[in-house]
């Protein structure tokens, strides 16, 4: 039986207007110390953001969303934030923020595989 490791994730939340606290689940990030895995997965559905609003700005959205991915996987062209350690670019990108793009608080897990259950959270959560 494979060894189950202990992993953090949190959904990705597109919250055009923060003063409503409404959002709609975009993507996870998923985070594996002993692994050192850092992945995230989102999926921006246009028709579903522009009926929940139709004001939202999709190019900027991806912008950010590609911002997100960069200091996921440590693209040094993407600043100071996506040098830093694994664990220190999990920390920033799930912490809370007042702004378009926002993540849920941190969860806890057990996994054997940390992709494959990237992938069903994504699947059970944005999908």
């Amino acid at each position: 039986m494979s060894e189950k490791i202990l992993f953090e994730y949190a959904v990705i939340r597109v919250v055009p207007k923060v003063e409503r606290e409404e959002f709609l689940n975009v993507g996870v990030i998923l985070y594996s110390p002993k692994l050192k895995f850092l992945q995230l997965i989102y999926t921006l559905n246009i028709d579903r953001l522009k009926a929940f609003s139709p004001s939202v700005d999709i190019n900027e959205l991806e912008e950010h969303l590609r911002a997100f991915e960069a200091i996921t996987l440590g693209d040094k062209t993407a600043g100071p934030i996506a040098r830093l350690d694994i664990a220190s670019r999990f920390r920033w990108l799930t912490a809370t923020r007042s702004t378009i793009l926002q993540s849920s608080k941190v969860h806890p897990g057990f996994c054997s595989d940390p992709a494959a259950a990237l992938t069903r959270l994504h699947a059970t959560l944005v999908l």
